[in-house]
């Protein structure tokens, strides 16, 4: 702690020290003008800045002062692309900066357990290590301009279903190595100035009290820096949270918990010492967030929508091409859709933002000057199809060489507040494709969604582009595609499954009315899949390009102890620039203890011109190797030969060599096969 933080907290009564424990109203902390403190702000995030205009709901129905809504998480997750992922950190974070902002709420790094989890389009991945490392990335950009984050929701914040009361019921491996490792990389790789608990229990306890996961864990094992700020309102017992490790309460209690904290401090029931340290940490908040207040500063509104149309284009998934794709600019097309003139291009709920401007499919087509014709199709305020737009949209598919259909999710499906009850997109969307593929075989589909849907008309269609919720200049980015002018690089950051059925927590999610049982433990997502041979309908890791790359020349050297560096030779063998995801897993001997099939533990971004060959290297130290042996209790890695694993998805294994080890303990696991 440094002197002036000490000298600050000497000279606050305890009043002030309890004060600062809880938020002046809804998006500031308090003020101690006589200390030089200020009230500096926190607000939404986590894929854009929603400043409220007047007074503040925390829900988006007020009006938010404008500014750039970029890609949601589940888009920009799908990019892999870790520089990406700095640079929209840092134009956000010039956003907050001309608005006054000092900390932004997010990324969101909870893992997707069910695809049906309402919120998902704010979280990043099924798999805690990309989790971690893309997370990371988005933190490091922003905080480099001087701008706080909040890491959310800790932890096990699966569902929306009953989130303020549910009891997570999850096995200690199981939280180790699946919920809570994306939310240990962020924290040990970027220290986030601020991680926010979440409203739930985990195993009886809430959150806002549990010692075990934010003293224990994230502050003394993870050496996590920063403070931790409840969800709005997710404060149980003021405090006990206060001896749990929670410093900060938001919004205001108004007074309330701060008369709590003073009375337990007074009877001797919470030492001055622990209400000491978390003052010192509000304090060190408020003053790294003072020095850079700039009020005179401005962003750059164009370069930040170009910005966000570019992060767009390079996280979208091709996920089908049977030679339809690219456009050409000289042939006449059917747009069929209403999300072309009214595009789903953000999440609902705090995540809500009000765009500096919105791109619409046909808005563009028009300024390119590219030939369509056009056809609503749908009613998206309606599920049940309208067979006269129908009709209306067959008969111009059936006199166009080529179709193109605006299809997905509307807001009524996916939100913060509830979970999805299925995969199925609205009918009046899926009975369309189904009668557009009988009068034409030329069938592109363009996905507006925020997660997983099924797709009963797949084999009907020759494209399909999974755009997700592009943001407000997503549409721009879906015909930069379509046309050629981006070569799609994205690749799937989640399993997109045949069925719900297939789902490996479909019989326990979202649980019972007191709690939800992770009974499916560390399988989930490809996990599952793969060690069960299940099909999928898109496998993780999954997108295709317009040019093909060509993998050689694998070679694995030990550096250190459990550490290897993996390096290969990828080559462009196409005619068009483009970038590949190469992808590193690893799979464990077959032993007593039940593991994933192969786990992912690298990748990078490869971007190339035609005919160029780059070398690739990753690393692999301990942990890409280690299961969490609850004996020990810690990391510990079997003795046995390893397969290193590269793909170009889960299920496109390119190369693999194999490696063999040693224990790292000889505490004795047990044989859990028998």
């Amino acid at each position: 702690m440094n002197k002036k933080i000490k000298d600050i907290v000497e000279a606050l009564t305890l009043e002030e020290k309890a004060g600062l424990c809880s938020g002046q109203d809804f998006w500031h902390l308090k003020s101690i003008k006589r200390l030089g403190l200020q009230a500096i702000m926190i607000t939404d995030g986590p894929h854009g800045l929603r400043k409220q205009l007047g007074s503040a709901d925390h829900v988006g129905l007020q009006n938010s002062v404008p500014s750039t809504c970029f890609p949601t998480a589940s888009a920009t997750a799908c990019s892999w692309d870790r520089d990406l992922m700095r640079e929209m950190g840092k134009a956000i974070a010039e956003e907050c900066i001309q608005e006054g902002v000092s900390v932004i709420l997010g990324p969101g790094a909870n893992i997707k357990r069910s695809p049906l989890c309402g919120r998902n389009f704010e979280y990043i991945s099924e798999d805690p290590f990309h989790t971690g490392v893309i997370a990371s990335a988005l933190i490091n950009g922003i905080q480099s301009m001087g701008i706080g984050t909040s890491l959310k929701h800790y932890a096990m914040n699966n569902q929306e279903t009953r989130r303020m009361t549910i009891d997570a019921v999850v096995d200690e491996r199981t939280q180790r190595e699946i919920y809570l490792a994306g939310f240990e990389k962020a924290v040990t790789d970027s220290q986030p100035w601020t991680v926010m608990c979440s409203y739930n229990r985990v195993d009886g306890t809430y959150l806002s009290d549990h010692k075990r996961l934010l003293k224990e864990i994230l502050k003394e094992e993870w050496g996590h820096t920063g403070l931790v700020v409840t969800d709005w309102g997710a404060c149980n017992d003021r405090v006990e949270g206060i001896r749990a490790g929670l410093e900060l309460e938001m919004p205001a209690s108004f007074g309330i918990n701060d008369k709590r904290i003073i009375d337990a401090v007074e009877k001797g029931n919470l030492s001055v010492e622990l209400l000491d340290k978390a003052a010192e940490r509000i304090i060190e908040l408020i003053l790294k967030s003072m020095v850079n207040l700039r009020p005179e500063y401005k962003y750059s509104i164009p370069d930040h929508h170009r910005l966000a149309r570019r992060i767009a284009g390079e996280s979208m998934v091709l996920l089908k091409n049977d030679g339809v794709l690219p456009f050409s600019k000289t042939e006449k097309i059917a747009v069929i859709g209403e999300f072309a003139v009214m595009p789903r291009y953000q999440g609902a709920g705090s995540s809500l933002i009000n765009p500096t401007k919105l791109d619409t499919l046909c808005k563009i087509l028009d300024d390119q000057k590219l030939l369509y014709e056009y056809a609503r199709g749908y009613d998206i305020s309606s599920d049940i199809p309208n067979q006269s737009m129908i009709d209306d949209a067959k008969k111009l598919a059936a006199g166009t060489d080529k179709v193109l259909v605006l299809a997905g999710l509307t807001e009524n499906y996916e939100s913060e507040g509830f979970d999805r009850k299925h995969l199925i997109m609205p009918e009046s969307h899926n009975e369309l494709i189904r009668q557009i593929i009988s009068v034409n075989e030329n069938v592109t589909v363009v996905l507006m969604n925020g997660a997983p849907v099924e797709m009963p008309w797949i084999g009907g269609v020759k494209g399909v582009l999974e755009a997700y919720l592009g943001g407000q200049a997503g549409s721009g980015a879906i015909i930069d595609i379509l046309y050629g002018e981006i070569n799609p690089s994205g690749k799937l950051a989640e399993t997109f499954p045949v069925k719900l059925e297939d789902t490996p927590s479909y019989r326990y999610f979202p649980g019972y009315t007191r709690t939800v049982e992770y009974r499916e433990g560390i399988y989930i997502g490809y996990r599952y899949y793969d060690k069960f041979e299940k099909n999928v309908l898109f496998p993780f890791g999954y997108g295709l390009s317009y040019t093909k790359f060509s993998y050689t020349d694998m070679k694995v050297l030990k550096t250190g102890q459990y550490e290897y560096a993996v390096s290969l030779k990828l080559s462009n063998m196409g005619e068009t620039a483009g970038a590949e995801v190469v992808q590193l897993y690893v799979e464990s001997p077959e032993t007593g203890i039940y593991k994933a099939k192969k786990e992912l533990k690298g990748f990078e971004k490869v971007y190339l011109e035609p005919g160029e060959t780059k070398t690739v290297t990753m690393n692999l130290n301990k942990r890409s190797f280690a299961f969490y042996n609850i004996n020990i209790p810690g990391w510990h890695v079997e003795k046995g030969d390893y397969r290193i694993l590269v793909g170009a998805s889960s299920r496109d294994i390119r190369m693999d060599a194999c490696i063999a080890l040693e224990a790292s303990s000889e505490t004795e696991v047990p044989d859990y096969s028998k």
